[in-house]
């Protein structure tokens, strides 16, 4: 079996059968054609492969500038890849699977506090009807800690307002149900009765929730723009994106109690490990409160 053909059927199986969205399958993609160019060079085939000779490679990568980062994801995507081989009966033992992975220095994601979210909000000029639009997709964003492109796919037929539940699709096309407030509500309804109904909407957007001023859905570049416009106009320093205000939403629930498996379903989380990043961020606040204000403190 060559390199081709084995990520051919890898691709067709991650896309086919796991349902991974485009991007996902690029990066598995992208990992196993470094390792494959590699092999190449020395005519060895994925089934040719052992523990030594992976080693051997990711030893020789990391030299030519690999990151430590890369080399994780390089790891985990060789491991999901012979796994396949494995379930398709090509092999039958993992050559990756006693790969030891870099250490990697946990970076905590940057966040807002609630006051800056609401200044954010604040900013933005409701007289003109993108900014009543703006509100109502901040508010959302918030609301309900959406990824950028869940929120651009968001549709009216995904509005369950009776039940103050959304229907998000995310990541392989997993759908999930996520609470939606009061405040969220009251300013899509706003956009929709008093900005929506006004714009000519192109064919194939009539059930897409957010437009832009020509009738068709938002694209993720203008989201991004919308966020630092508004950070800039709060005074906001901070280096944030949209995917900011989802980790808002997640550390200000679990800063208030929420129950941590309940925020990883409504961040549609795979697994819990990925959600308990919000709790050191949690731990790391109160540890910088109380070195800043215990009265202690001040006397070191």
């Amino acid at each position: 079996m060559q390199w081709k053909g084995a990520i051919r059927e890898f691709k067709n199986y991650l896309q086919l059968e796991k349902g991974l969205a485009d991007n996902s399958v690029k990066a598995y993609l992208r990992d196993l054609n470094k390792i494959a160019n590699y092999f190449e060079n020395e005519e060895l085939g994925p089934l040719q492969l052992n523990l030594f000779r992976l080693e051997k490679c990711l030893r020789d990568l990391q030299n030519h500038g690999l990151s430590t980062r890369s080399q994780a994801r390089l790891i985990s995507s060789l491991r999901a890849f012979y796994k396949y081989l494995i379930l398709e009966d090509y092999i039958d033992q993992n050559p990756a699977e006693l790969l030891e992975g870099p250490k990697l220095d946990q970076k905590l994601p940057e966040y807002l506090e609630e006051e800056e979210v609401a200044a954010m909000i604040d900013s933005i000029d409701r007289s003109k009807p993108e900014g009543m639009r703006n509100v109502a997709i901040f508010e959302t964003l918030y609301a309900c800690g959406l990824r950028v492109s869940e929120l651009v796919g968001l549709r009216i037929s995904d509005l369950f307002f009776k039940e103050d539940l959304i229907r998000v699709v995310g990541k392989g096309n997993k759908e999930r149900l996520v609470p939606i407030n009061s405040l969220a509500q009251k300013m899509i309804e706003l956009y929709r009765q008093e900005v929506r109904v006004h714009i000519p909407i192109k064919k194939g957007s009539e059930d897409i929730l957010f437009l832009n001023r020509r009738g068709s859905a938002l694209s993720r570049a203008m989201i991004f723009n919308l966020v630092k416009d508004a950070a800039s106009a709060a005074g906001i320093r901070k280096t944030i994106s949209p995917h900011t205000f989802r980790h808002s939403f997640a550390t200000h629930l679990v800063k208030h109690g929420a129950d941590l498996r309940a925020v990883q379903e409504m961040l549609g989380h795979e697994s819990i490990t990925t959600t308990e990043i919000y709790t050191h961020l949690s731990q790391q606040q109160l540890r910088e409160t109380i070195l800043k204000f215990h009265p202690r403190s001040k006397d070191a």
